[in-house]
C-alpha cells in the first residue's frame, strides 16, 4: 500500500468493479479470485463464510482485542435495471421487497458470528434500491419493508446484548440517514442495562458535522434517551461535495479532536440548553489517526484515574489498517481506566467486497504518509523478531 505500484492497481481495481466482464469477475474466473483473496481481500476481510469469519473473530481475541466489528460487505444496487422499467408496479415491488429481505437476512446472518459486546455495522444503502430512493429524497420516514427491517434487526441486537452502529455514508444520503438514525435511539437507548444499543456515525471532516451532534445531544438531554456516537473523519471525500468538507486536514483534525474532548469531559461541543443535565452518552473513537486515539485515551485515563466524570469510550480500526495503533494498545492497562480496543471486520464474498476492497485502497492512497507510518513499523516488527531468534 505504501508503494508507487498501488496506483496503477487501483486503477485496474477500479476498472474490475465497474466492468461486466465474465473475466474480471471473481465469482467466475479462479485466477482472478485467487490473486484477490492473496492479495488485497485477506489483508483486509474476514472471510466469506461463517468458519472463516469465527476463526478471524477468535484470532483477533487471542491478539487482546476486547472486540469486533462486523459488517456484510456486500452492497445491493443503487437503482432498478433499465430492464426493470418494463416490470408491472407489482413485479417492481417484489423486486424492490426481495432487496430489503435479502439485506436483512444477510444482516440478521451476521449478527449471528457476534457475542455479547460486539458491534453490528450497517449500511442503509445496503436494503437496495428502495433505501437508495427514500434516502435520496431526504424521507423523514423509511419504507415500511425496511422500517420493518430496522425493528427486527434491533430486537435481536438488543436481545443478544451487542449493539449496532449506522454507518455514514454519501452526503446526499445522510440527512436522512440521521433522521432515521435518531428514530432508533430515541427507541431503543432507553433501557439501563445495555444503553445505549444504537449509535450513528458522524463524520468530522463535514462543517456541519458539530453543530449536527451538537442538536442531537440537546434532544438526547430534552427527551432522556441515551446518545450512541460513533466519530470518524470522513470516507467519502471522493464522492461528496467539497465545499461542505473542511477546508484542510488540520481543521478536521482539530475538529475531530474537539468533539473527543467536548463529550469525555461530559460537554455540549456547542453548548447545551441551561439546566438540562448532560445525557448518557458513549464514545467509539473509530480512527486511523494515532495522534487522535492517544489524544482520547490519555484523556479518558486521566479523568477515571481522578475520579472525574467520564463517559464510556471504545476505540478501533479497520482490519489491515493502523494495526501498529490498535496492537499498541490492546497491551496496556487492564484495570479498566483504558478504553477498550475493537477492529472492524467486514466479511463476504471476494466478489461481494469489491466495492469495500475499492474504498480502502482508495483511503489508503489518500492517506499515503499514514500508510508509509505503517510500513515502517512493519519493517521494524519483523527485524525485532528476526534479530530476536537470532
Amino acid at each position: 500500500m505504501a508503494s508507487p505500484l498501488l496506483k496503477p492497481c487501483l486503477s485496474i481495481l477500479k476498472y474490475m468493479v465497474d466492468s461486466h466482464s465474465v473475466m474480471l469477475s471473481p465469482a467466475k474466473n479462479p485466477m482472478i479470485n485467487y490473486l484477490l483473496r492473496r492479495t488485497i481481500y485477506e489483508h483486509f476481510c474476514a472471510g466469506v463464510n461463517e468458519t472463516e469469519v469465527r476463526r478471524t473473530v477468535q484470532e483477533m481475541k487471542a491478539l487482546g482485542f476486547k472486540g469486533v466489528i462486523l459488517g456484510y460487505a456486500r452492497e445491493s444496487i443503487a437503482k432498478v435495471e433499465e430492464t426493470d422499467q418494463t416490470q408491472s408496479a407489482v413485479a417492481k415491488k417484489e423486486a424492490l421487497d426481495r432487496a430489503v429481505d435479502e439485506w436483512k437476512q444477510g444482516t440478521l446472518r451476521t449478527l449471528k458470528m457476534l457475542g455479547k459486546g460486539n458491534y453490528l455495522a450497517v449500511k442503509f444503502t445496503g436494503a437496495g434500491p428502495a433505501a437508495v430512493e427514500a434516502l435520496s429524497r431526504g424521507d423523514r420516514v423509511p419504507p415500511s419493508r425496511i422500517k420493518e427491517a430496522m425493528t427486527e434487526i434491533c430486537e435481536a441486537v438488543a436481545a443478544q446484548g451487542s449493539r449496532v452502529w449506522i454507518d455514514a455514508e454519501q452526503q446526499v444520503f445522510q440527512s436522512a440517514i440521521d433522521v432515521w438514525a435518531v428514530d432508533l435511539m430515541r427507541k431503543y437507548n432507553r433501557n439501563e442495562a445495555n444503553s445505549p444499543v444504537v449509535l450513528n456515525t458522524y463524520q468530522a471532516y463535514l462543517k456541519s458535522s458539530t453543530a449536527t451532534l451538537n442538536a442531537h445531544l440537546c434532544l438526547a438531554q430534552k427527551e432522556g434517551w441515551a446518545m450512541g456516537v460513533k466519530l470518524v473523519r470522513g470516507a467519502y471525500i471522493a464522492h461528496d461535495r467539497r465545499d461542505r468538507i473542511h477546508d484542510t486536514k488540520a481543521d478536521t483534525d482539530r475538529n475531530y479532536d474537539h468533539i473527543v474532548e467536548s463529550l469525555i469531559t461530559r460537554q455540549n461541543p456547542l453548548g447545551g440548553e441551561a439546566g438540562q443535565p448532560f445525557p448518557k452518552v458513549r464514545l467509539f473513537v473509530a480512527s486511523h489517526n494515532g495522534e487522535s486515539v492517544r489524544k482520547a485515551c490519555a484523556l479518558f485515563r486521566e479523568r477515571v484515574v481522578n475520579g472525574l466524570p467520564a463517559i464510556p469510550v471504545e476505540v478501533g480500526q479497520l482490519q489491515g489498517m493502523a494495526d501498529e495503533v490498535s496492537l499498541g494498545m490492546v497491551g496496556g492497562v487492564a484495570d479498566g481506566t483504558m478504553p477498550g480496543v475493537f477492529k472492524c471486520l467486514a466479511w463476504g464474498s471476494t466478489e461481494e467486497c469489491l466495492h469495500f476492497l475499492l474504498r480502502r485502497a482508495i483511503e489508503n492512497h489518500s492517506g499515503m504518509q499514514r500508510t508509509r507510518e505503517t510500513a515502517r513499523a512493519l519493517r521494524g516488527e519483523a527485524w525485532r523478531r528476526w534479530v530476536g531468534e537470532h
